[in-house]
């Protein structure tokens, strides 16, 4: 009989995309296209993600907009050095974060931070891209022009915010109960005529302009405290990543405020044992892994809106965590916020970000989270312009009693981890995902599949996965087999199940290159609408 090895295990979905001249993986096939179009036209990895983040406003318009924010973690072949840029702006100076509750950082006018998008698109594509920013625009500007057919995924969105959003702006534009089809056709002529005209004169016109003075003009009208003065002062922060060692690579992510450095705590437990000995998707993998995951989270939390050197004394010193992850004992504990407050359900928009990877010929690697918050944020949006506004606030502590509080005019710490993943210098993984707090587990789950048992990147990816909360709780995709889940009850886990791939567990995409062909790896993700693209 054949005996399987796990790099031989398969989920028998579909393959990795494989090309040399360049790759985009994003959450939408046209996003993705949109990228790959700039590698075609002698664009670099710089103009293929600004122009694939674009392209997802128009595409994936519930997740993504100029009036979001993220962070991106990228190399640069001339040099070799990995950055981050976080294009996350300061919480506004008008936040009163003792008279907000719930529902008022979830929806309406108070739930937005000061949008940061559009300015890290353009400050990734100017510093290092080879074409205009204008030319980046322009797949995005013809898709919102010409419309495009919507999907499954685009009608649940909007059709669930139906009773969540009352903004009459949004209604028009989004038609929530047009009884919407697959293949119906959305053209979004207001936000074309915005992109066309941020093209012809640049962010200006958002940030200061005359596009901003409307955003200003409207927040005003609507009781938002985002003023112009706010847009005006936008501006990305550069920065060094942090990084940690796992197996035979070195993993990037932003540094704090960015709580990205529980995704490496997680990891550098899981380097002190053999996972690959343990079986593929066992009792034993499982647990370690959720065991390593949770006790990160409690130092993120513990240690949250720490410097980067505090980030990196703790991956430096990790004894105690190693020899916790495996005493056998349950760890119970929170994953959230200091609060410990979430709720699975109550929670469901905060999981709704998007993440795209890219990579080019030459070298250059990019991995870039971007969000809205919500769906469709905070569901104010600005008349006449097509931009929907985000709700960054909720993912924000704002309870007064905890040590991790926002307050006003303060860097905001959100769980965005875009990664670059570099072994000898060489950048040989662009990794990321959605999911709120849950980016930070399930990419831990994919980077072991990948590394440990050596599946290839889209069955990394498409590998069962689990999301922690609070607790005990673990909401696990039901792929994972029965005996597997009572085994894990037995060792002290709360199990529910989720369907057999449920996008409350991400929207993973990623970007391999090997260093010595330079040949490259997409894959994206199958619990959303992603599709990986070779230029």
């Amino acid at each position: 009989m054949l005996e399987l090895t796990n790099a031989d295990w398969s989920l028998g979905g579909r393959p990795s995309v494989r090309g040399k001249n360049g790759m985009v993986a994003a959450a939408h096939p046209l996003a993705a296209n949109a990228g790959a179009e700039m590698l075609r036209r002698g664009g670099n990895a710089f103009d293929a993600v600004a122009a694939t983040a674009a392209a997802l406003n128009v595409v994936e318009p519930f997740m993504s907009g100029l009036a979001g924010a993220g962070a991106a973690t990228f190399l640069t072949a001339a040099t070799g050095a990995v950055g981050c840029i976080d294009f996350i702006p300061p919480a506004p100076a008008g936040l009163k974060p003792a008279g907000m509750n719930g529902a008022a950082a979830m929806t309406g006018p108070l739930a937005s931070c000061t949008p940061g998008n559009l300015a890290g698109w353009y400050g990734l594509q100017n510093r290092y891209g080879k074409l205009s920013f204008a030319d980046a625009l322009q797949p995005a500007i013809r898709l919102a022009s010409d419309g495009y057919p919507v999907s499954k995924f685009f009608i649940a969105e909007t059709i669930d915010q139906i009773g969540r959003i009352r903004d009459p702006e949004w209604r028009r534009v989004f038609q929530p109960q047009r009884g919407w089809r697959p293949g119906d056709v959305l053209k979004l002529p207001d936000l074309a005529g915005t992109l066309e005209n941020i093209a012809e004169q640049g962010i200006g016109y958002l940030y200061g302009g005359e596009l901003g003075a409307r955003l200003a003009r409207h927040m005003a009208e609507a009781g938002g405290v985002i003023a112009l003065g706010e847009l005006e002062a936008v501006q990305p922060v550069i920065e060094t990543p942090i990084a940690a060692a796992y197996r035979d690579r070195l993993i990037h992510v932003p540094p704090p405020p960015a709580e990205s450095f529980q995704f490496l705590l997680a990891l550098r437990i899981l380097d002190a044992f053999d996972i690959g000995s343990l079986g593929l998707l066992g009792a034993p993998h499982l647990d370690l892994v959720f065991r390593a995951i949770r006790i990160a989270a409690g130092l993120r939390i513990k240690h949250n809106r720490c410097t980067p050197q505090v980030a990196e004394a703790l991956l430096a010193d990790i004894t105690a965590q190693v020899a916790r992850a495996g005493d056998g004992v349950p760890v119970v504990g929170l994953t959230e916020k200091w609060s410990g407050d979430a709720d699975f359900a109550a929670d469901a928009p905060k999981e709704n970000t998007t993440s795209m990877s890219v990579a080019d010929a030459e070298g250059n690697m990019i991995c870039l989270t971007q969000s809205l918050g919500s769906p469709y944020g905070s569901g104010v949006m600005v008349p006449g312009t097509g931009v929907v506004l985000n709700n960054f606030l909720n993912w924000s502590d704002l309870d007064p009693a905890s040590p991790n509080a926002l307050q006003p005019g303060q860097r905001m710490a959100m769980c965005l981890a875009p990664s670059i993943s570099t072994r000898n210098g060489a950048g040989i993984l662009a990794l990321g995902t959605p999911g709120s707090y849950g980016i930070l587990q399930t990419q831990v789950q994919a980077m072991v599949g990948h590394v440990d048992f050596g599946l290839d990147l889209q069955d990394a990816i498409d590998l069962p996965r689990a999301r922690l909360w609070d607790g005990r709780q673990i909401y696990l995709e039901r792929r994972v087999s029965h005996p597997v889940c009572v085994e894990l009850s037995a060792r002290g886990h709360e199990v529910a199940l989720l369907p057999e791939f449920s996008w409350r567990t991400g929207g993973m995409q990623a970007v391999a290159r090997d260093p010595d062909s330079g040949a490259l790896t997409g894959a994206a993700d199958s619990r959303r609408d992603g599709a990986a693209v070779p230029a």
